[in-house]
């Protein structure tokens, strides 16, 4: 083999072996972010989802009751929940049906997103219940829950790791759908709460 051609198969070596060692080294798969927790959702945003589901059932549904559900799964934000539970009607049918709306898969029947309940009869609008349009709405539970601190700063101050609830009514108490702002796990069980027009915004009552 004469000098020129060994030379030559020599320089293509070395050029082999530099690209080989020039290519970067293959990309390595990123780690799996870590799944970010759930994070609790407000009273008007969950109303909405399950009246998507409700029209669905019944074209003339309406909203009789909207109440906030706590999970320990979820972080405490004031003015959300991480599940809800909301009656509608159909006053065509005059039926009922339950629905609920939750960020998470949790005990008592919850489903992550919208789950429609059984249908029951209706017997149609009570003083301690009538029915209103979800649209009524205008005013969000974040928003009523600084509306209500207001009218009771004091009670929160004495009262510091004290749950807040939320339920959505219209009832012959006032004369307009209103957020009531519950110091506690539920009505029933506090001592303390605030009523707030959830159409217009303004203070309506503080119930002792």
């Amino acid at each position: 083999m004469s000098s020129r051609r060994s030379c030559g198969w020599v320089c293509l070596l070395v050029l082999l072996i530099a690209s080989g060692c020039s290519e970067k080294p293959p990309a390595t798969k990123k780690e799996a972010e870590p799944a970010k927790p759930p994070e609790p959702v407000t009273g008007q945003y969950a109303l909405y989802q399950m009246f998507g589901m409700a029209r669905a059932w019944a074209p003339d549904a309406e909203a009789l009751q909207l109440r906030s559900l706590p999970l320990s799964e979820v972080p405490q934000v004031p003015g959300k929940a991480g599940a809800w539970e909301a009656t509608f009607v159909s006053p065509s049918k005059l039926r009922a049906r339950t629905y609920t709306y939750s960020v998470v898969e949790a005990a008592g029947n919850l489903h992550k997103g919208v789950f429609a309940g059984l249908e029951e009869s209706w017997s149609g609008p009570r003083p301690q219940a009538k029915p209103f349009p979800p649209s009524a709405v205008r005013v969000d539970t974040d928003k009523a829950y600084e509306i209500a601190l207001k009218h009771g700063a004091a009670y929160a101050k004495k009262n510091p790791n004290m749950p807040i609830s939320f339920t959505l009514q219209w009832t012959n108490r006032h004369p307009v759908p209103a957020w009531r702002v519950i110091w506690g796990e539920s009505a029933g069980a506090s001592a303390f709460s605030v009523f707030v027009d959830c159409g217009a915004g303004t203070y309506l009552e503080t119930m002792r």
